[in-house]
């Protein structure tokens, strides 16, 4: 680039900086743009060596390409010099815009730094603005649409050596690096998304025998994915509808693609998890439930949707990505099970017990106005569960049911069978369990928690819960049972406990305490199993102590 006549530059120079910017755009790599940038700022810039560094994943800077010099390039080609090294020779010397300059005054501390470098030969300068062999320019390269370096990410490093005409770049000289280093960032990030946009194609025409052209892409990546893969109608009146399943889909279902297309995934998702679809957001949207197979049975799925748009129209197709993810649910609802369970009998444990127990009792309104207000806040009974369209949801439908469905726990009154049904806690202390322990060892008091877990487990009916509190106290709940029914179960399970249990090839006996509480809405689920415990301690200490140790 001419500067003697600066700022009156000659046009040819321009057009020659213009091709090459051109040029840098419209290489057919990654590579061939590096090669491009660096000849440029030789060709068009007149500098007679430049290197363009550029950062590499993991942070450090290699030299990417060089021109100018051939035994140079041979050098220093393809060595990487550290971050920190390159940070301080940006943050060092003088900055004209973007650049950084560091004069030979001051370059001589970084001789021995890990940078790859080359020297060239040459007299002192003479003048004041004339180029010293030991001056380095540095025009940093951030990435595109940020205006100033300070605030980008660092992209690379072009470093140039000693311009033609022997003179430090002038003020034209310094904006047309400067404006070369931007261009050459843009030239390079995309250069960049070609290459990674290439590599995705070739590794789709490899797996999948899919022509170049962007809609026949599609269509591969459709089909062939590995994964389920379906496109449904979005609006109207068959919003919803699939249109479209791959081959990976049909598999995993079960079914053909000509019967998917009469459902929409509200018919196919497990009842269950209906709640879940609806709360799913179209665009973006992502949502783990069960579909059902075509024999009956469901598979846990993870759905993640997308809105393919007509650029006339707008939103038209709903795009959504099923990936299988059985295994992995089922991995998590074992891990969730030993969480909430006991590990010697298989019970459900403390947490699990109280977290039963509170999602049975609540604080529910208890006055006609409040159920009103409730209406008027939610939208009930207004709200229409069929007027939303595909993963559309009204807010505040389920809020409501949890009132609108809870069954309101209740408790007989004390003194007296009045009729009244309530959940009953049962709380069970096993009498003796410590001399077994004591006499036999830890094996056999094991033993004998198996086996009462059992025989309280079968003891029980189907819905009831039977949980192990810690050490050798039990803990049952028992929905709808009167007062007068709670004292009966409490009889027959005693009676199991107490037959001899076999352990450590030994038959041995325990007995049994238990207090009945009543859980009802407005207490706390500490606050039940206390009062149930308290009435334990009671009954224990009501009975002969001969009645209450194992026989």
């Amino acid at each position: 680039m001419e500067t003697e006549s600066e700022p009156y530059v000659r046009l040819a120079s321009l057009r020659q900086l213009h091709q090459v910017m051109a040029d840098m755009n419209t290489a057919r790599s990654l590579a061939d743009t590096l090669q491009t940038v660096a000849d440029g700022v030789v060709g068009a810039l007149g500098y007679e060596m430049a290197c363009v560094n550029l950062v590499r994943p993991d942070g450090d800077l290699v030299v990417a390409a060089f021109s100018g010099n051939s035994a140079a390039e041979a050098l220093i080609t393809g060595r990487v010099g550290s971050r920190e090294s390159w940070l301080r020779r940006l943050n060092m010397g003088e900055t004209w815009g973007d650049l950084v300059f560091i004069p030979h005054t001051e370059g001589w501390v970084l001789d021995d730094d890990d940078v790859p470098q080359w020297y060239t030969d040459g007299p002192a300068p003479r003048f004041e603005d004339e180029w010293h062999p030991s001056d380095r320019l540095f025009a940093p390269m951030y990435t595109p649409g940020v205006q100033g370096g300070a605030s980008g990410e660092l992209l690379g490093v072009i470093s140039v050596d000693r311009p033609r005409n022997g003179r430090r770049p002038g003020a034209w000289g310094r904006e047309a690096l400067q404006m070369y280093a931007f261009q050459a960032a843009i030239a390079i990030s995309n250069a960049r998304l070609r290459a990674n946009m290439q590599r995705a194609l070739v590794r789709l025409e490899r797996e999948q025998q899919a022509l170049r052209a962007s809609e026949e892409s599609f269509r591969q990546a459709f089909e062939y994915a590995p994964s389920g893969m379906a496109i449904a109608e979005m609006g109207g009146d068959q919003h919803g509808r699939i249109l479209r399943t791959n081959d990976a889909l049909c598999r995993l279902l079960g079914r053909p693609a000509s019967a998917m297309r009469r459902y929409s995934f509200s018919d196919l998702v497990h009842p269950e998890d209906i709640g879940t679809l609806l709360r799913t957001s179209a665009e973006g949207g992502r949502a783990e439930l069960r579909l059902g197979r075509r024999d009956g049975t469901y598979v846990w799925v993870s759905l993640r949707n997308s809105v393919v748009a007509d650029a006339a129209d707008g939103p038209r197709f709903l795009l959504t990505h099923v990936e299988d993810i059985e295994e992995r649910k089922r991995r998590e609802l074992q891990l969730a099970h030993r969480a909430s369970h006991d590990s010697l009998t298989g019970l459900p444990n403390s947490a699990e017990l109280r977290s039963r127990l509170s999602a049975r009792i609540c604080q529910r309104p208890s006055q006609p106005g409040e159920l009103d207000s409730l209406d008027a806040a939610y939208g009930h009974p207004a709200y229409d569960s069929q007027a939303g369209h595909g993963f559309d949801f009204a807010p505040g439908a389920e809020a409501y049911d949890a009132f609108d469905h809870h069954v309101h726990s209740v408790a007989p009154e004390d003194g007296h069978d009045d009729g009244t049904k309530g959940l009953a806690v049962l709380f069970c202390d096993l009498d003796g369990f410590k001399s077994i322990n004591d006499r036999f060892g830890h094996n056999a008091g094991d033993a004998v928690l198996i086996e009462v877990a059992r025989r309280l487990s079968r003891g029980v009916r189907d819905g009831d819960t039977v949980a192990r509190l810690g050490g050798d106290e039990f803990v049952i709940l028992a929905d709808g049972l009167g007062k007068a029914d709670a004292q009966d179960l409490a009889v027959r399970l005693r009676n199991e406990i107490i037959q001899p249990i076999r352990a450590e090839g030994r038959a041995v006996r325990v007995g049994a305490s238990f207090g009945i509480g009543w859980a009802h809405c407005g207490m706390t689920a500490d606050e039940v199993l206390k009062s149930a415990d308290e009435r334990m301690y009671v009954e224990k200490r009501s009975r002969p102590k001969q009645h209450r140790r194992a026989g």
